[in-house]
């Protein structure tokens, strides 16, 4: 697979600036932790939380920008399914939405029902409703069409117990292992949005992948 194709569209100097900001500041931060590590009377606890809390704020940055640039050369229909995930996430309604790259899906998933319409967002959230007959599935985009819904993906066999991560977050990556595809998930435990690339979950914030 071509792990550079999701890239070609990460040329925005305004996030790179910010991102690299906020890693100096940390940076800063973890040196001035470090002079005062020698001084047995200073507790150190509260700033080695707030560094913590700073790096986990950089990572949902970061993975909103990088989202865009891997699903930009693919579809024209970012706007929506970051609207949609957003509307998803802010209900707890489960969620699962692979985004087909330059592997072809025929053959990695269990085919559901056929929907072939464009992508918007209110299509996309209707499919995951509770209840709705389609929804436990996985939809499948491919350019700017919804293809299918309510499919199965191959679920991870990677054993990291630690994760504890529930059905779609394990289809999730399942898939993101075998291909190049992108996988939006939302927790319905949660809300939590992430998505898979690579084999990794990576959490996002989509109010900042919103334009």
């Amino acid at each position: 697979m071509n792990q550079l194709a999701g890239r070609a569209d990460c040329d925005s100097s305004v996030m790179r600036q910010k991102l690299k900001a906020d890693l100096h500041r940390v940076a800063e931060r973890m040196n001035l932790t470090l002079s005062r590590f020698d001084h047995d009377s200073v507790c150190l606890l509260a700033q080695f939380a707030e560094i913590r809390a700073e790096i986990k704020h950089i990572e949902v940055l970061a993975s909103s920008f990088y989202l865009d640039c891997y699903l930009s050369p693919f579809t024209e229909k970012f706007a929506e399914l970051t609207s949609s995930v957003q509307h998803l996430s802010d209900r707890k309604y489960g969620a699962l939405i692979v985004i087909e790259r330059e592997v072809p899906l025929d053959t990695m998933i269990h085919s559901g029902v056929a929907v072939d319409a464009k992508v918007t967002h209110a299509l996309l959230e209707s499919l995951f409703i509770p209840g709705a007959p389609l929804h436990d599935g996985a939809v499948l985009i491919r350019g700017n069409q919804i293809v299918s819904a309510g499919n199965v993906l191959p679920v991870s066999q990677v054993d990291a117990p630690e994760r504890k991560l529930g059905t779609r977050h394990r289809a999730a990556l399942g898939l993101t292992e075998l291909t190049d595809a992108v996988v939006l998930v939302v927790s319905e435990e949660t809300g939590q949005a992430s998505f898979a690339v690579d084999g990794a979950l990576h959490p996002i914030n989509v109010v900042e992948t919103l334009p």
